[in-house]
């Protein structure tokens, strides 16, 4: 199987791709940086519509086709509506969802043609937003609606499934003001485990549909 995974350099999308190539899988990895392991990979700036398609295109050719796709990158940027400067705040729109569509679009001829799969990377902000996370919010809640929509649109074509992380001990959080990283009462989870979540809606035969999966701490606070 061939898995293209965007933001594989790093955090959930690296806990993947290391989780498909476990599986004796193919991992295909688009990332604004070059990923540190040894996976097939280009880089490409998401929010720019032209560098992810062709990103696609390109590493769909050097596999010999799709027969998967994990959107696992994100951005993030903090702060109140009227604090945030407004490039700042809708570069997480245009990487978190519209970088999601371009993949996807782009790489809909070639998993039309394998009757693959995509999975897309929400998060618990999505369905619950928080204050001071306007941008993110808006962008997950945009995925989570993309999704939904993909999955009717798609259905007997191309296989379709949401997934809802909560927290996770990766970099996402490095380089806040302390009053937006995560306290010790958190529990982030480890993306290795979400990673398996993704790995499991991707291995389930043709017809059979993981729609959601919501992964998250049992301490988490933007879940229900």
């Amino acid at each position: 199987m061939n898995v293209l995974i965007t933001g594989g350099a790093s955090g959930l999308g690296l806990a993947t791709a290391e989780a498909v190539e476990k599986e004796g899988w193919r991992s295909f990895v688009v990332d604004v940086r070059e990923p540190s392991q040894r996976f097939e990979h280009t880089t490409a700036d998401l929010a720019d519509r032209e560098q992810a398609e062709r990103a696609v295109r390109e590493l769909a050719e050097r596999a010999g086709g799709l027969d998967a796709v994990v959107t696992a990158a994100g951005i993030d940027r903090c702060g109140r509506l009227e604090d945030v400067p407004a490039d700042d705040w809708e570069q997480v729109v245009k990487v978190n969802l519209l970088g999601t569509a371009s993949v996807v679009r782009a790489a809909l001829p070639y998993l039309k043609r394998s009757r693959g799969r995509i999975v897309t990377c929400a998060s618990t902000l999505g369905l619950r937003p928080l204050s001071d996370a306007s941008a993110y919010s808006a962008s997950k809640f945009g995925v989570v609606g993309l999704t939904r929509a993909l999955a009717v649109e798609l259905r007997g074509e191309v296989g379709v499934t949401l997934l809802v992380p909560g927290g996770m001990r990766t970099g996402f959080f490095d380089g806040r003001p302390e009053q937006y990283k995560p306290g010790p009462e958190a529990g982030l989870n480890d993306p290795a485990d979400v990673a398996q979540a993704i790995v499991f809606a991707l291995g389930r035969p043709v017809g059979c549909e993981i729609r959601e999966l919501v992964v998250c701490p049992d301490t988490e606070t933007s879940w229900p």
